[in-house]
């Protein structure tokens, strides 16, 4: 998604919008999350609400912040765009990834040894800006570019970003269904009987 990791990573956090006191500082920054992100809505009922489902995730963020100050946790959350989001609205705008059942008796690791304990692709120029996949449930299909990116670089040096709507429009007949979700090893099937993918320059 966007990558999925983590929208960074704020996401709605599982909050439902109870109506609870809203102190001066949560409605300062309320008001600055509607002009930074240019936010309206229909009517003073719908605005309550998604002020109270903000307020909601933005003292979620704030305890699990003060978690990592702590040492308790590794990373930090931000308030970004989707805080006005429920959880379950978030899940059924964004996110399109279908587990299918699959059985197998091979082995579904290797044995390595000698590996850092992390490794950060970014600081190598291995990964593309953060990308928006809108209200299309096609995290499938970043994923899948995303990770030949970063494969494209390591070979040839070249950081290219890939195009997600050649995905989404090209392999429904590999098994994936567009902005209603699809799987990873779908899309790559497509680009290998396929002889590649387009880059986002040359197909948005």
């Amino acid at each position: 998604m966007v990558r999925f990791i983590f929208l960074s990573l704020l996401v709605c956090c599982w909050s439902c919008a109870i109506a609870q006191p809203i102190s001066p500082a949560e409605r300062d920054a309320w008001n600055l999350f509607k002009t930074n992100y240019e936010k309206t809505y229909p009517g003073k009922e719908e605005e309550e609400f998604r002020r109270q489902v903000f307020v909601n995730n933005s003292r979620v963020i704030e305890e699990h912040n003060i978690n990592y100050e702590e040492g308790k946790t590794t990373f930090k959350l931000k308030i970004n765009k989707f805080a006005d989001l429920t959880l379950d609205e978030f899940k059924k705008l964004y996110t399109g990834y279908k587990v299918k059942k699959s059985s197998s008796n091979g082995k579904l690791y290797a044995e390595v040894g000698g590996l850092p304990d992390s490794v950060d692709w970014r600081t190598k120029g291995a990964v593309t800006p953060i990308k928006n996949q809108g209200n299309c449930g096609s995290c499938w299909a970043f994923s899948a570019t995303g990770s030949l990116e970063g494969q494209v670089f390591l070979k040839k040096g070249k950081l290219i970003s890939l195009s997600e709507q050649n995905l989404i429009d090209c392999s429904i007949d590999y098994g994936n269904e567009g902005c209603e979700g699809g799987l990873m090893s779908q899309a790559f099937d497509y680009i290998k009987a396929n002889n590649g993918i387009d880059t986002e320059e040359s197909l948005p």
